[in-house]
């Protein structure tokens, strides 16, 4: 038997009262854009669960691998369609049985009965189903805890649905449900963890990256596009804003005391993204620090950092370790992209020595002999904005819509 359809379940949706439909599209939309480039799927939304539906072989293969990406989806199962009816049920068990290794395997025959009007209640429908199994499978024993194989029977009205697999979701909630962000994103390992959490608890992203040629290669930029692509497997598309930061970076280095620039290089790169915040119309900076990791993430620095904006900075990572966010990281398939050992902006002037309790007002000193100000508003105005979808397939994805 081959899967044609796929059942999928919604994870904390069913929590969300009267904004459930609100929730249910976004997800729906993350599910097209995810199976883009995959032609033969179509996809079915019912009120408490969708349909996923490939004809062809391969894509609902492919499906299969990607659904795990997507938030919002509590499982999802490959599942076959029948009457309701016993007859029907117990041939199509058979077939679903059929996609088994049975030999030396335990099975139980699980019954989820919505259709309350079905003539039988779940106990004789488990002997009914079971034992007819196990006559076409002999070499199958039941076992009511943990077996190997978990037969699971769904009678609606409309139909029942047989399977024999549960794949586990990413849980949380579809991304752009829960408003829109600026992610600072480095390149490094921390900052795409950070994107993936927010994106998790349903937040939208663009992302921001500060790029110092000739200091910057073009390969250290693919490498942040290909992090950016990677965060776009989870259901939605990022715009890539690259701030031209070459200028800047030189002209803090001549104006600031070597162990405050890295402090008065964050605060220039805080002022540039808020102002890519307010003309995207983002509601909150997201960043990758995490306490104490390094020079600039102290408490003294960050409040000195803070202190050049009043827009809520989300920080995910903030009481991480180092060790427990490089395992995430692994997880989710960015790690082998932000290990490439290209050079970003922030570890070309790193100085010796820098300050890890930073004074803000002699930070404000040295800062206020250079007018920053018309460079940081050239670097906005000047930056490259790059659309990035994954598998580069917005035209079909527009399509599919």
């Amino acid at each position: 038997m081959k899967w044609k359809e796929i059942l999928i379940r919604y994870g904390e949706l069913s929590l969300k009262g009267r904004n459930r439909n609100h929730f249910v599209r976004k997800l729906r939309t993350n599910i097209k854009n995810a199976m883009v480039d995959l032609k033969s799927v179509q996809l079915r939304a019912e009120r408490d669960r969708m349909f996923l539906i490939a004809d062809d072989e391969a894509d609902m293969k492919e499906a299969i691998e990607r659904l795990p990406h997507i938030f919002g989806i509590q499982s999802f199962s490959p599942v076959a369609m029948c009457d309701a009816d016993l007859d029907a049920i117990k041939q199509k068990a058979l077939e679903v049985i059929g996609t088994e290794e049975t030999a030396g395997k335990t099975f139980k025959v699980e019954i989820k009965r919505a259709d309350k009007t079905f003539p039988y209640v779940t106990g004789e429908l488990q002997k009914a189903i079971g034992g007819h199994v196990l006559h076409h499978f002999p070499e199958l024993v039941v076992q009511m805890k943990k077996p190997d194989i978990m037969l699971l029977v769904d009678i609606r009205k409309e139909g029942a649905f047989l399977t024999s697999k549960v794949y586990k979701g990413a849980g949380g909630m579809p991304v752009g449900s829960n408003g829109h962000s600026l992610l600072m994103l480095s390149g490094g390992i921390d900052s795409p963890v950070a994107g993936y959490l927010l994106m998790k608890r349903g937040v939208s992203i663009d992302a921001v990256h500060f790029a110092s040629p000739p200091y910057t290669s073009e390969l250290a930029k693919r490498k942040v596009m290909d992090l950016t692509e990677m965060l776009c497997s989870f259901g939605a598309s990022v715009r890539l804003h690259v701030i031209p930061f070459t200028e800047l970076q030189q002209a803090i280095v001549q104006q600031v005391p070597d162990n405050l620039t890295m402090t008065s290089t964050r605060r220039v790169m805080l002022q540039i993204a808020d102002l890519v915040r307010e003309e995207i119309g983002a509601l909150a900076l997201v960043t990758g620090e995490s306490l104490g990791q390094v020079a600039s993430q102290t408490l003294e620095s960050l409040t000195a950092i803070n202190e050049v904006t009043a827009t809520p900075i989300l920080r995910p990572l903030i009481a991480m370790d180092k060790l427990d966010i490089i395992e995430l990281s692994q997880q989710i398939g960015t790690y082998d992209i932000s290990i490439r050992p290209y050079e970003d902006c922030c570890t070309i002037f790193t100085p010796s020595n820098p300050k890890t309790k930073p004074k803000l007002e002699r930070v404000l000193h040295f800062e206020s002999f250079f007018d920053f100000q018309p460079l940081i508003e050239e670097a906005v105005k000047n930056r490259e904005v790059i659309e990035v979808w994954q598998q580069q397939e917005k035209d079909n994805f527009e399509d599919l819509l």
